[in-house]
């Protein structure tokens, strides 16, 4: 999201859609509301849904959460609806980010274990994105830049009919 902030912020008439805040509106509740009343299942359905019709809108940037992508309907989605770029992060670098976090439900209980498993169980699934950013040796303002710069090369490729 941070980074979403800052990539509208340098595309014209773009606006920012956050899934899990979409979510949220959309279900009347907290995400950690939803993990804990109806499961994290139910939780993923939502998130599907709200992916589909938020991929339908043009000059968006939109923030999924981690988790979005180990649903293939998601990754196709995502995929046919734009430029997807995974953000990727060290266990410390993420540890850090959301240590002070509690709006995240799949990090409760030993923070760091959490993490290393998630991690783990998610090696692999965001290979299908277009571009991979390792985030832990950048400040978000250098990963936007890196993302913008191959989004508008990727525009230009598009408008040659490169592959």
């Amino acid at each position: 999201t941070t980074v979403g902030r800052l990539l509208v912020g340098q595309l014209a008439g773009w606006q920012l859609r956050d899934t899990d805040a979409l979510i949220e509106e959309d279900q009347g509740m907290p995400i950690p509301g939803l993990f804990s009343g109806k499961g994290e299942a139910y939780f993923r359905q939502v998130e599907s849904r709200i992916i589909a019709e938020t991929m339908q809108g043009c000059k968006q940037v939109i923030s999924t959460g981690g988790g979005a992508v180990l649903a293939e309907t998601n990754r196709r989605a995502m995929l046919a609806g734009g430029f997807v770029v995974a953000l990727a992060a060290d266990v410390e670098t993420i540890l850090r980010r959301v240590r002070e976090d509690s709006n995240r439900p799949l990090f409760h209980g030993d923070m760091e274990a959490r993490v290393r498993r998630l991690m783990q169980d998610r090696h692999g699934a965001y290979d299908f994105a277009d571009l991979c950013v390792p985030t832990s040796q950048h400040t978000a303002e250098e990963v936007a830049r890196i993302v913008l710069q191959h989004f508008t090369q990727d525009d230009r490729e598009s408008e040659r009919g490169a592959p």
